[in-house]
């Protein structure tokens, strides 16, 4: 299986790089768990957080890609709870989002913010959305 990063994100600063370590060693616990253990954390967490905007999951994202090898991988799981753990430690909270798609079949995890897939490849629309935590403010918006 090739990377799904496409880039090497440019070293963050210290600063940066501490809190991005914190989340991707927290991220990497949990995914050991069942996913709907995963559901009802990141729920619990985000209570208290803003949307982010493309540009601070972004952000984050790169963050997380240029502190850990593991989550510049094939480790989508560990690289969104990462991302998404990263964000609400700087008060925002981006759509985490599960999904598969066949054939052939693949799985795959990601965040949104705005609308938009943040830092994933054009094909990653190409799945179905299976598990979403959501800013609480943003499903309402969808429900309205």
């Amino acid at each position: 299986m090739t990377p799904i990063v496409p880039f090497t994100a440019p070293r963050p600063p210290l600063t940066r790089r501490v809190t991005a370590r914190a989340a991707t060693t927290a991220a990497r616990l949990l995914a050991c768990l069942p996913p709907r253990r995963i559901v009802a954390v990141l729920r619990l967490i985000r209570h208290g957080s803003v949307p982010a905007t493309h540009v601070q999951a972004l952000r984050a994202r790169n963050d997380i890609v240029a502190t850990s090898k593991r989550c510049a991988g094939r480790y989508c799981l560990q690289r969104s709870l990462a991302t998404t753990l990263l964000c609400r430690m700087r008060g925002t909270w981006p759509r985490w989002c599960t999904g598969v798609r066949t054939p052939p079949f693949s799985a795959h995890a990601w965040v949104e913010a705005e609308g938009q897939h943040i830092g994933e490849p054009a094909d990653t629309v190409t799945y179905q959305v299976i598990l979403a935590v959501s800013h609480p403010l943003v499903d309402l918006e969808a429900t309205t």
